[in-house]
């Protein structure tokens, strides 16, 4: 997925967040283009319209510039609460706002993204964590609702389960690296999550 035009841009003054942004755009199509190995400052800096330094006055190092570039593209996915008053439609609508996060982020986990955890000494369960707090504070609170309203059983609600939706759509779309249908998603609601917790 491409945020930016591809090649070069022309130079032209920048400062502050118009800055910061055309970096990490330009870091995230050299990420997508030549993976975290192959990327180069130099090269988010002729992208980007502007010099190296300018790059390493903002970042000293590859990772941090690639953490950021991740979760300024993480940022063009947000979660908007559905509050349906129903669980089921909320789970489901959630699932489908995520599913094309996933299917971004699916390519970059993979090839894109191999080097940069071999070199930082992290997972991508470590990367996912600092990315999705907001996200993951609302997916929880669509549960705490249901409790809250007498529709699920709270006991029965464990982190795992909690999780379970959302990391069937993660594998599904990591193998298949493409969408989940929506009749999957609809399936893994109404057989595999609500079963588990009514």
């Amino acid at each position: 997925m491409h945020l930016t035009s591809p090649g070069p841009n022309p130079r032209r003054r920048r400062r502050g967040a118009e800055l910061r942004a055309a970096l990490l755009d330009a870091a995230w199509e050299e990420l997508m283009e030549r993976g975290y190995a192959g990327l180069a400052f130099a090269a988010v800096a002729d992208r980007a319209g502007t010099s190296r330094p300018v790059v390493n006055r903002h970042w000293a190092t590859k990772d941090l510039l690639v953490r950021d570039a991740i979760g300024r593209v993480s940022d063009n996915f947000p979660l908007t609460d559905p509050d349906t008053g129903s669980l089921r439609e909320d789970t489901v609508s959630l699932l489908e706002q995520l599913n094309g996060a996933f299917t971004m982020f699916a390519t970059a986990m993979t090839a894109q993204l191999a080097a940069y955890f071999e070199e930082t000494g992290t997972t991508p369960a470590d990367l996912r964590a600092s990315l999705i707090d907001e996200r993951w504070a609302l997916i929880e609170s669509v549960a705490q609702r249901a409790v809250e309203r007498g529709e699920i059983d709270g006991t029965k609600l464990t982190p795992r389960i909690s999780r379970l939706p959302y990391d069937l759509l993660r594998h599904q779309v990591l193998m298949d690296m493409k969408p989940m249908p929506s009749q999957d998603i609809q399936e893994i609601v109404d057989t595999i999550y609500l079963p588990l917790i009514t």
